[in-house]
């Protein structure tokens, strides 16, 4: 139960897909200027995470990692699919899009039209590509982690948009130097953001000086007991 806690604040504070490593810009950018666009993508951002990124776990594990075949015989078990991962997870993220879009357009007509070319470009979001190869190159272990892995990126997504959204409709109406007007002052407080989210990378060691705790104790300990050998090797002597 704490490693899902762990990783879920984890992915939406301290390893968010937009201000740790600055992935699917594009979309957050252009589809910001609106709260009401920037909570329907965020939604569909989450959604089409939260699917791809445990169907894209059980590809991985049963078929494109190294001996992951084993379970069709013996005989395939040093076979490698890893080559076809990105083909894999490409092909998986876009049928969920196609999915998301076709929803959208029946049950929101209007936001569909917002949202315009930006819905069918989640397929090629690199926010949504890297949370499949984040999950793979991070070993994440079952599929619950994975589940738990691609909502809480998708959360993660989504409050950076929906941050930024509302800034920007305030900014509408302040006085910003005209050079800094537009995608000037929006990345100006991207970065500030980011610097505000680095702030949260102190949640989550307490563990970590439980251990540095332990290892100063072990040396310790180790240090009492060469210096009594010592001794009495000299008493010996």
């Amino acid at each position: 139960m704490i490693e899902h806690i762990e990783l879920f604040f984890k992915s939406i504070f301290i390893d968010n897909m937009v201000f740790a490593v600055f992935l699917g810009m594009c979309s957050y950018l252009a589809v910001s200027k609106k709260v009401a666009t920037a909570v329907g993508l965020g939604a569909a951002v989450i959604f089409v995470l939260a699917i791809t990124v445990p169907l894209n776990w059980l590809l991985d594990q049963y078929l494109l990692q190294p001996g992951a075949l084993v379970w069709l015989g013996p005989e395939f078990a040093e076979y490698d699919l890893g080559f076809l991962s990105f083909i894999m997870f490409i092909a998986t993220i876009a049928t969920m899009v196609q999915l998301v879009e076709i929803v959208v357009e029946k049950f929101s007509p209007s936001l569909y039209n917002s949202l315009g070319i930006f819905l069918p470009l989640i397929a090629v979001n690199c926010a949504i590509l890297g949370g499949s190869l984040f999950m793979q190159s991070r070993e994440i272990e079952t599929l619950g982690l994975a589940v738990n892995y691609g909502i809480s990126s998708g959360i993660g997504w989504f409050l950076a948009i929906l941050a930024i959204a509302a800034i920007r409709e305030k900014i509408r109406y302040s006085n910003v130097p005209a050079p800094l007007r537009g995608l000037g002052i929006t990345f100006i407080v991207t970065g500030l953001m980011g610097i505000g989210f680095l702030s949260f990378g102190g949640m989550l060691t307490g563990d970590d000086e439980e251990v540095k705790d332990e290892l100063k104790e072990v040396v310790v300990e180790t240090n009492e007991v060469e210096k009594e050998e010592d001794n009495q090797i000299k008493i010996v002597n």
